[in-house]
């Protein structure tokens, strides 16, 4: 009779402690050579392994005059270019440049820095190169959080080869600091200088010619003097025009008066008068008579006799005439107030003909100032000019030269090797070794071999197809172990 198979079931993975101790148990044997081997092999390695020393020193960066804005010309503000980070990623690419770690290499050589490279170089470098690798990979650099602070270290089987080719690192890294901020410019702000200083003195020499030959000084005070001139001959001007009218006025009265006197007759000489009109008179009388005596004999009108009085008688009253006025000016002399008003008038008239000669004497002055101040302010413009060209030229000189001293003393600075680093630790040589690790890597030998151990023998277990277990013949058969049976190794 056949029984019937019965399927497999599957369960989920049911695992207890005594599965665990079981699969330990097991394979023993592998895990304890697993075990035996890394905890040897590393033992072995840290005892034949050369120790290497670590040498360590810190570098505070203080933010000066390197890192302040340097205008070409011109005054600068005293603020930072950069922020502080930046600052310290700088100082940090510098101290890590290829320029740097030449240095030291060159100054300690490659054969007492990596005997072996020197020795033995790799393929397709030079052993210098080969160090320049193999020195950037054990040098590091790290900012302190934080800070202004970079802490350095660089490892080597030498300890004093370390310590002393860190300390040739810092000494390198501050020249070439030194080296990057370094003012180059200084020889060209000096030529910039001398330049300048000489357009200065041929500005001063400029302006100071055309103060001699213009004889012009002191511009505004010699504009206000010419005004101030200008202004006081236009009131004395003003003060002579008005003399000039009053004068005119007063020989014109003058004049009406005097030929007020001529008319008058009353204001002649009685004496002077009757002699001699009188006696023209007289003579006109008596040659009228004659003509009445003439015309009374029985003359005819135009006989020559009558003609002849009548003659007599128009050359008379003619001369009555003429002699009438010229009295009136020749005569007049001797009347007092003729001559007091005559000379009233001849004294008018100097004094007109005075003051005329004055008020265009203070015209022509008054145009002369007018012209000497046109001149000023034309030559005003181009002493502005002047002045203006020498405030310019003394102010670039004055910038040039400010330039070229902090250009000079940074140099000064610079040549006694002054930077704003400072060494907070100094580089010494180390006393113990920082690799190998001997008590930590054995310790990490014995965890990680164990581990490695256990791991294996899990997995032999798991990728094995039997069947060591009872609980593993329940869950892959489905039915339940009545009997086992320890296996017995035979001796």
């Amino acid at each position: 009779m056949n029984l019937p198979i019965p399927e497999i079931q599957q369960h989920g993975p049911k695992t207890s402690v005594r599965d665990v101790l079981h699969v330990l148990f097991k394979h023993k044997r592998a895990i304890l050579g697993i075990f035996f081997v890394a905890v040897a092999s590393v033992t072995l390695g840290v005892f034949l392994l050369p120790p290497v020393y670590e040498a360590t020193a810190s570098v505070l960066i203080k933010i000066g005059r390197e890192y302040l804005p340097k205008p070409e010309v011109g005054a600068g503000g005293n603020l930072l270019s950069v922020n502080q980070q930046e600052i310290i990623n700088s100082e940090i690419a510098i101290l890590n440049s290829r320029d740097v770690i030449g240095k030291v290499i060159n100054a300690l050589g490659v054969d007492k820095i990596y005997p072996k490279i020197a020795r033995d170089p790799p393929r397709n470098m030079t052993p210098f190169d080969a160090a320049l690798v193999e020195f950037a990979k054990k040098l590091w650099t790290d900012n302190v959080k934080k800070s202004s602070v970079i802490k350095v270290s660089f490892r080597n089987r030498d300890p004093v080869v370390a310590a002393k080719a860190l300390t040739l690192l810092i000494g390198f890294y501050k020249e070439k600091h030194l080296q990057i901020f370094a003012n180059a410019e200084s020889s060209f702000l000096k030529e910039q200088m001398a330049e300048y200083q000489r357009r200065l003195h041929e500005s001063e020499q400029a302006l100071e010619t055309f103060k001699q030959d213009n004889k012009v000084y002191s511009v505004e005070e010699q504009r206000s003097l010419l005004l101030k001139q200008r202004v006081d001959l236009d009131t004395s001007l003003k003060s002579a025009d008005d003399r000039v009218n009053a004068l005119k006025r007063e020989v014109s009265s003058y004049r009406q008066h005097l030929s007020d006197i001529a008319k008058d007759k009353a204001q002649y000489t009685q004496s002077e008068l009757d002699k001699i009109l009188v006696d023209a008179r007289t003579r006109l009388l008596s040659l009228q008579m004659k003509e009445q005596g003439l015309l009374a004999k029985d003359y005819r009108s135009d006989s020559r006799s009558v003609k002849d009085v009548r003659k007599e008688i128009w050359v008379v009253k003619s001369f009555l005439n003429s002699q009438e006025d010229n009295i009136r000016h020749t005569v007049r002399t001797s009347n007092p107030v003729y001559q007091e008003v005559q000379k009233q008038l001849l004294k008018a008239q100097a004094d007109l003909a005075s003051q005329q000669a004055r008020a265009a004497t203070l015209s022509e002055q008054i145009a002369q100032l007018d012209r000497q101040i046109r001149s000023l302010d034309e030559k005003q413009n181009e002493l502005s000019n002047l002045k203006r060209a020498l405030s310019i030229n003394e102010k670039n000189y004055l910038t040039y030269a400010e330039k070229h001293e902090e250009a000079r003393i940074s140099d000064d600075l610079n040549r006694q090797k002054i930077a704003n680093i400072s060494v907070v630790q100094a580089p010494s040589i180390p006393k113990k070794p920082v690799e190998p690790k001997k008590r930590l890597d054995i310790l990490l030998a014995i965890i990680l071999g164990g581990i490695f151990g256990v791991g294996y023998a899990f997995l032999l277990e798991f990728i094995s197809h039997g069947l060591s277990t009872p609980q593993q013949v329940e869950d892959r058969l489905g039915h339940r172990v009545l009997v086992s049976i320890p296996l017995k190794q035979q001796v």
